[in-house]
């Protein structure tokens, strides 16, 4: 069987965990933690702080999915998962267009190790505030070449299409 490492990464809350959970046809492997500083308690109790893991079977390719941890004080851990990357994914918050420089710096911090083929999935969706993709795509300055899908991290299907859309541009 074929097997490819796709990254999950994006800023803080940007649903990367969740996204890792339900794509995963195995129990994930997480280094989730309580949130100590206060400022960012106040938006969720725990933060991943290493690394997420699944694996999920898509169009007969076992896809091995790490999930970075959000905040920059962990991006030692981006290095370290991003080593051998096949793709990535940039998942963004579409709610929250505060967070979208977090996710060009990111972009250009994982570009840095070559052409990694990659897309940027627009997670929530599903809330009111979203920002539409198109939109997103122009926000960041992303060109034609690179895909930018829609994406609602707590439903499966949701996150099988973007894992179907990963393998498309590694087609």
């Amino acid at each position: 069987m074929k097997q490819c490492k796709v990254i999950v990464t994006g800023a803080f809350n940007a649903g990367k965990t969740e996204f890792v959970r339900q794509a995963s046809e195995i129990e994930i492997v997480t280094t989730e933690r309580r949130i100590t500083d206060p400022q960012t308690a106040g938006v969720k109790e725990e933060t991943t702080v290493a690394m997420d893991y699944g694996q999920a079977r898509i169009n007969k390719v076992l896809v091995h999915l790490y999930g970075t941890p959000g905040q920059s004080r962990f991006e030692f851990m981006w290095d370290i998962l991003s080593r051998e990357m096949d793709a990535f994914v940039l998942l963004v918050d579409s709610t929250d267009q505060a967070s979208f420089m977090d996710a060009i710096q990111l972009i250009r911090l994982l570009r840095k190790k070559g052409k990694t083929p990659y897309l940027v999935a627009a997670n929530k969706q599903d809330l009111p505030a979203a920002l539409p993709p198109d939109e997103i795509k122009q926000l960041l300055g992303l060109t034609d070449s690179v895909p930018v899908v829609p994406c609602v991290a707590p439903d499966v299907k949701s996150v099988q299409a973007v894992l179907r859309a990963v393998l498309e541009i590694l087609d």
